[in-house]
C-alpha cells in the first residue's frame, strides 16, 4: 500500500464464478478478454414456442465436482446448486479451508430471486386434475394430490435456501442473510456483508448472488414485462447502448466473494484483489419523471461516491447494467450524465451482459467479478456487438480490451422497477 494512503476497511480476498462465459476465474476471464460469448441457440429445451430462440446456458457444470454435501444436491435446483458451487471456488481462492477460521466469526449475505420449478415435480399431482370430468370439489386435492408431492419439493424453491447452503457447506455460524431485489440484490448484499463487519458481527463474509432463467416458465414470465430480443443471430442478439438493440437475453451463472476486513486478511497473509470503497442504493419513487431520468441509481451512485470521497476523474471504468433494451439503457445512459456531467462521454463503460446476458440477482454478481478482475490485470474487457451508437446515450462505450488507467470501477444494477446499487472498487 502507497504511503500516506489511508488502509482499506474491508477487501475481497476469494472469487468464485460459474457462469456461461466459463467456470472459475481463469476460464471467465481469459474468454472474456478474448471477447468469446456465452449467448447461443436455446439448446437445454424446446424454444419453438418461446418468444426468444437465444439463451446463455452454462454446458458444462457438474454439480458433483462443486458442492461437498452432495447428499443435499436433491433438494437443490440449479439456481441453488450454481451459487453453492461458486462459494466453494471462493473459498479456495481465498485460501481458506475447514476449521481455518472461527464459524461464529464467518458470515453468509446471498441475492436471489424468483427459483422455478420443473413441470415433472408437480406432474403426477397435477394428473388427476387432466380430466374436466373428475374435478369434484376443493378437497381432492388435499385428500389426494398433495400425497404425491414430494415432502421436501419446497425446499427447491425457496430463495433464502441458497444461503442456507452455503453456510452449511463452510459452516458459517455467523450472520445469515438473503436479498431478494431482482437485478440489484448483488450489490445490496455486498452492503449488507460490509455492515456486518462494521459492526463487529464477522471478520469475513462469502457474498453472493445465483439465479437461472434457463426455464420456459422464466422465458415466459419474463416476456410479459420484459423485452427479450427475437434475433435468431447470437452476434446481435445481445448489445447495450447498440442504436439497433431490441432486447435481452436470458441467461444463468453465479459470482461469489470472499469480503473481509483488512486487518484480518494481512493477518493471515492473504492476497488481496481489491477494496471495496463504497455502496450507495436509491429507488426511482413515484412518477415517470423519476423512472425515466433513473433518479435511483443517479441517487444510488451519488451515494457511493460520497462515501467513498472519490472523484469523477478517478474512475477507471464503469462496469453497466446494459440490459439492451431501448428503455433501460437509455434511463441508465441518462443516468450517467446527470451524475457525471461532461464526463460521462469520457469514462470507459463496459456491459459485460453483451458475453452472457441478463439473470437478474446473477447477473450483477457475475458483472461484479468482472469488474474484480478487470482491476487485478488492468484490463476493461470490451463489450460486445457494440456496432452503431446510439445517439440519445452518447457514452464511452469500449469496443476493444484496452488497459486501465485509474484503478477504480464503478459497478451498477437497476431493476425494472427502478431499485439500483452502485459499488466502487479500488485495486490495492
Amino acid at each position: 500500500m502507497m504511503a500516506g494512503k489511508k488502509a482499506p476497511e474491508f477487501v475481497i480476498t476469494g472469487v468464485g464464478v460459474v457462469s456461461p462465459v466459463g467456470i472459475g476465474n481463469q476460464r471467465f476471464w481469459s474468454n472474456l478478454v478474448a471477447g468469446r460469448s456465452g449467448i447461443g441457440p436455446l439448446n437445454s429445451l424446446s424454444g419453438d414456442s418461446l418468444p426468444c430462440k437465444l439463451a446463455a446456458e452454462i454446458h458444462d457444470f457438474d454439480p458433483l465436482q462443486y458442492v461437498y454435501e452432495k447428499k443435499f444436491l436433491k433438494v437443490m435446483s440449479r439456481d441453488i446448486q450454481l451459487g453453492v458451487s461458486a462459494a466453494s471456488l471462493a473459498m479456495q481462492d481465498a485460501g481458506f479451508s475447514t476449521g481455518q477460521i472461527e464459524p461464529d466469526r464467518l458470515g453468509v449475505e446471498f441475492g436471489s430471486g424468483h427459483i422455478s420449478f420443473t413441470p415433472d415435480e408437480l406432474s403426477e399431482a397435477a394428473r388427476d386434475f387432466a380430466d374436466p370430468s373428475q374435478r369434484e370439489g376443493y378437497t381432492r386435492w388435499g385428500e389426494d394430490a398433495l400425497g404425491k408431492i414430494a415432502p421436501l419439493w419446497m425446499l427447491r424453491q425457496l430463495p433464502n435456501m441458497p444461503a442456507c447452503h452455503v453456510a452449511i457447506e463452510h459452516d458459517a455460524r455467523g450472520p445469515n442473510n438473503t436479498i431478494t431485489s431482482a437485478d440489484s440484490s448483488m450489490i445490496l448484499a455486498l452492503q449488507e456483508a460490509m455492515r456486518c463487519i462494521q459492526r463487529d458481527s464477522a471478520d469475513v463474509m462469502i457474498v453472493g448472488a445465483c439465479s437461472s432463467n434457463i426455464h420456459p416458465v422464466d422465458i415466459a414470465r419474463i416476456s410479459l414485462y420484459d423485452n427479450l430480443s427475437t434475433q435468431s443471430d447470437p452476434d446481435i442478439g445481445c448489445r447495450p447502448f447498440d442504436r439497433d438493440r431490441d432486447g435481452t437475453i436470458v441467461g444463468e451463472g453465479s459470482g461469489v466473494f470472499v469480503v473481509e476486513r483488512y486487518s484480518h486478511a494481512i493477518a493471515r497473509g492473504a492476497d488481496i484483489y481489491c477494496e471495496v470503497m463504497a455502496v450507495g442504493s436509491g429507488c426511482d419513487g413515484r412518477g415517470y419523471e423519476n423512472g425515466s431520468g433513473g433518479r435511483g441509481l443517479t441517487n444510488a451512485m451519488n451515494a457511493a461516491m460520497k462515501r467513498s470521497g472519490i472523484k469523477t476523474s478517478d474512475v477507471g471504468h464503469i462496469n453497466a447494467h446494459g440490459k439492451s433494451t431501448r428503455r433501460d439503457d437509455y434511463v441508465e445512459a441518462k443516468a450517467y450524465h446527470d451524475t457525471f456531467g461532461v464526463d460521462a462521454e469520457k469514462i470507459p463503460v463496459t456491459a459485460l451482459k453483451s458475453y452472457f446476458g441478463n439473470f437478474e440477482a446473477g447477473s450483477g454478481a457475475v458483472e461484479l467479478a468482472g469488474s474484480v478482475l478487470a482491476l487485478k490485470h488492468g484490463v476493461i474487457p470490451a463489450t460486445l456487438n457494440y456496432k452503431n451508437p446510439d445517439p440519445n446515450c452518447r457514452l464511452n462505450v469500449v469496443r476493444e480490451p484496452q488497459p486501465m488507467k485509474a484503478p477504480v470501477a464503478i459497478s451498477v444494477n437497476r431493476t425494472t422497477m427502478g431499485q439500483s446499487a452502485a459499488a466502487i472498487l479500488r485495486a490495492v
